[in-house]
């Protein structure tokens, strides 16, 4: 087994040798990207950046390891770390910014990204070789994150909806509100939490299951809820690595985690971009959200994310606007997948608390969703268990 090892670069600071970040990993100092990059190996598991080393070769080293090492965490050291600086580096993939003279944060900073190198590294572990009957294990689920970059475009009401119909499939589902100041998801389902993502906070840096089971909703049998805070103000204490912690674990208790979002590139939404397998972009027949969609898939590509994880919903698809689907295919320069149709019986289920594709599942609207969970989540082929939240499978020798 590899050792565990952890790279700092710096341009002018001596690095002493050993574990002088008391993270109990041995700490290697670099003093040149070329020199980091040839030392980069499957054992080094986190890399810090020291303030002295420019920003855009800071981030450079970060954006070019999130393609190539999506387990390898990156922290940023800078000597004004602002808003702005944090919105910068969570794009280029640094999962921490901490202050250059803030030692106590700077080993916190290490110790959540270690830890979440660890949960990502056993939620991507290979399979084992084959065997003629192994014990059920846990596999990790899909993580698929529902945004739209305009407001009123339905994205909401399609995540629920697509959680629904991926749980009636024979899924078990998280539904995560992340739309931490306007969340609808409650009212939506009709769902009065005890417990929100606010009371995440204090599980910030050991997030596990049992924390996680204590802030979970029922909806439906195989269908959870994690509701976004009721109290004003609540959202501002949630550090937006914390999503990326609770994305990480609940991949592992689910087999697929559903998102919804506000309607903006906020560093959470950001954070759950990072940890997704999944985009649902949700658009109506509308220039200004297909404007929006447009700019979104700029976005996407500039952050490196792969086109063949999008999935293009147009919502209200057969509004008389005058725009034809291969012009907006056009307009987009990207295939819609699935087409939402509009109805009166939409707004009367959301007013009933009652998801369509329960209200009216013959409906063309509840069958338009389905399309879209069986492209998300097809139904699996075998029994699973759902006892426990998790998919359990049990691997034969094939002849």
């Amino acid at each position: 087994m590899t050792q565990q090892r952890v790279l700092v670069l710096t341009h002018s600071v001596e690095v002493p040798a050993g574990d002088f970040l008391g993270l109990g990993i041995p700490t290697t100092g670099v003093t040149s990207t070329p020199l980091l990059l040839a030392a980069l190996d499957d054992g080094v598991v986190l890399v810090v950046i020291a303030p002295d080393v420019p920003l855009a070769e800071a981030l450079d080293v970060a954006s070019g390891q999130r393609v190539a090492r999506p387990d390898l965490g990156v922290v940023l050291m800078r000597t004004k770390p602002d808003a702005g600086l944090l919105k910068t580096a969570m794009r280029a993939g640094v999962r921490e910014v901490v202050g250059a003279d803030d030692d106590a944060g700077l080993l916190e900073a290490c110790q959540r990204s270690l830890e979440l190198t660890a949960q990502l590294s056993v939620a991507s572990a290979p399979a084992a070789s084959p065997a003629p009957l192994v014990p059920a294990v846990p596999v990790a689920g899909q993580v698929v994150t529902v945004f739209a970059a305009k407001g009123g475009c339905g994205k909401t009401t399609v995540a629920t909806n697509l959680a629904v119909s991926v749980a009636e499939a024979g899924r078990s589902v998280c539904l995560i509100d992340l739309d931490l100041a306007f969340g609808d998801v409650a009212i939506a389902l009709q769902l009065d939490p005890k417990r929100t993502l606010s009371d995440a906070v204090a599980m910030a840096g050991h997030v596990d299951e049992t924390g996680i089971r204590s802030l979970i909703t029922p909806y439906r049998p195989h269908l959870d809820a994690l509701l976004a805070p009721v109290e004003p103000g609540a959202a501002e204490a949630i550090p937006a690595s914390l999503v990326g912690e609770l994305l990480a674990v609940l991949r592992t208790m689910y087999d697929v985690v559903v998102v919804d979002t506000p309607p903006a590139f906020t560093d959470h939404v950001l954070a759950a971009f990072d940890a997704s397998d999944r985009f649902v972009l949700v658009a109506s027949l509308d220039v200004p959200a297909l404007k929006n969609l447009k700019l979104t898939l700029e976005m996407l590509d500039l952050l490196n994310f792969d086109p063949a994880r999008r999935e293009i919903v147009l919502n209200r698809s057969d509004s008389k606007v005058g725009l034809t689907l291969g012009e907006v295919q056009d307009a987009l320069g990207a295939k819609v997948s699935v087409q939402i149709p509009s109805s009166r019986a939409v707004p009367s289920a959301i007013n009933r608390g009652v998801p369509i594709v329960l209200d009216a599942p013959g409906h063309a609207v509840s069958a338009a969703i389905r399309s879209l969970a069986a492209r998300i989540a097809p139904k699996p082929a075998s029994s699973t268990s759902h006892g426990k939240g998790r998919r359990l499978l049990r691997r034969r020798v094939t002849a």
